[in-house]
C-alpha cells in the first residue's frame, strides 16, 4: 500500500511541551508547569535556517526556535537572551518532533555503515572536512574510492 499525502503530512501539527522548572527563572511557580507549543520544522524551514545561519550554531538554534515556536511567539533578540540550557532543551525537542534527532545507536550504525566508512576514508586520505565529503555525489565517492584502491594495489 502506498502512503497518502495525509500520511506524509502527519506530524506537522503543533506539539505542546512542558519546560523543566530548573531551566526557568527562579521565581517560577513549580506547581504550575510552564509549556510552549512547537511545530515540527519542514524541509523548507531547515534549508532557510541552514542558508541564513551558515556555520553559526547559536544563530541556527535561535532561528530553529523562532520558526518552530508557535506559542509564545518570540523575536530573535528574545531567544538570544534566553539561558543556554533552556535553548538547548527546546532545540533538542524541536529536533525530536521534526525527526532530525539521531540517537547514539543511530550514530553508531551510521559510522559502521559502508557509506560512513567511505566518508571516513576519504576525509582521512584527502584531508577533507566532513562538509567537503558530504558534498560529493555517490559517483564521485565511488570514483575516489576506486582511485585509492588502485593506488594501494600498485604499491
Amino acid at each position: 500500500m502506498f502512503a497518502s499525502a495525509e500520511d506524509l503530512m502527519a506530524g506537522v501539527d503543533a506539539v505542546t511541551i512542558t519546560l523543566p522548572a530548573n531551566l526557568l527563572a527562579s521565581d517560577t511557580d513549580a506547581a504550575s508547569p510552564k509549556r510552549v507549543e512547537l511545530r515540527p520544522l519542514t524541509i523548507r524551514d531547515v534549508q532557510l535556517i541552514a542558508r541564513a545561519a551558515k556555520e553559526d550554531e547559536v544563530l541556527t538554534s535561535v532561528l530553529m526556535i523562532q520558526q518552530s515556536m508557535q506559542t509564545p511567539k518570540l523575536e530573535q533578540k528574545d531567544i538570544a537572551a534566553m539561558p543556554g540550557g533552556l535553548v538547548s532543551f527546546i532545540t533538542k525537542k524541536i529536533n525530536e518532533i521534526s525527526g532530525l534527532y539521531s540517537s547514539d545507536a543511530q550514530l553508531r550504525e551510521l559510522s559502521e555503515s559502508p557509506i560512513g566508512q567511505a566518508f571516513f576514508v576519504l576525509a582521512r586520505e584527502f584531508n577533507w572536512t566532513p562538509e567537503q565529503v558530504r558534498e560529493l555525489t555517490l559517483g564521485q565517492i565511488f570514483g575516489y574510492l576506486e582511485m585509492l584502491n588502485n593506488r594501494g594495489a600498485e604499491r
